[in-house]
């Protein structure tokens, strides 16, 4: 009597054709993503992602909407000075170093770069306050380079589901960049990182309601109704 052939086990990462129909689904879900800190020009953008570390978007723009209108370029905000600035900032999280470095970067940035933020990772690294996740955020959003900023939604997400498992950021940076279909490329990081937010949570992943959640390894998914 024949046998049924076993069903072919997936391997733990993700194929190329899953990880196209991924990045298909969160496409359709939100067609054009963007980031959920207020800015208006690429100096407000670093500045926001700079006060973003270890904080709330939600935290970060309401500072941001008291700040900006009062100074929201480089030479503003040195006007203000460190003290100044603070007032501004306080209620966000580590907020004395925060404002040395985007006084220290605004000084910079005048000195060096004519007030206006440069467009090339090395200049934007040797920024004070900021590293390799804060400058492709600047590039990838204010300029439109296809770059990946990993944070630890990206970073959970990407393990999780299959799609670039990395022991670190830097790691799973190399491998998204590699993975991503080239025309997600540019968009890839915000839908990543949104999913992580809303609905590949840390603590309990919304597993009923993911678009993806046919093609995800993650195994421990939270059942329906849990």
């Amino acid at each position: 009597m024949p046998t049924s052939s076993p069903a072919r086990r997936r391997g733990p990462t993700l194929t190329r054709a899953e990880i196209r129909e991924l990045f298909t689904r969160l496409a359709e879900l939100n067609p054009k993503p963007v980031t959920e800190l207020e800015y208006s020009s690429p100096f407000e953008l670093l500045v926001a992602v700079t006060l973003s570390a270890q904080a709330t978007d939600v935290g970060v723009n309401k500072a941001t909407r008291r700040l900006f209108p009062v100074a929201n370029t480089p030479e503003a905000i040195l006007a203000l000075g460190e003290d100044g600035l603070k007032r501004y900032i306080a209620t966000i999280g580590l907020f004395n170093a925060k404002a040395r470095n985007v006084i220290a970067a605004c000084r910079m940035l005048v000195e060096q770069h004519g007030g206006e933020v440069p467009r090339d990772r090395a200049s934007l690294e040797a920024l004070p306050g900021v590293g390799r996740k804060t400058a492709n955020v600047v590039l990838n959003t204010a300029f439109g380079e296809p770059t990946m900023a990993v944070d630890t939604h990206i970073f959970r997400v990407s393990n999780r589901t299959g799609l670039a498992p990395g022991r670190n950021v830097r790691a799973v940076e190399d491998a998204l960049l590699k993975r991503v279909p080239p025309d997600f490329l540019l968009d890839a990081h915000h839908w990543l990182i949104l999913h992580g937010r809303y609905v590949c949570k840390a603590r309990k992943p919304e597993c009923p309601t993911c678009v993806i959640r046919d093609l995800c390894r993650y195994r421990d998914k939270t059942p329906a109704g849990d």
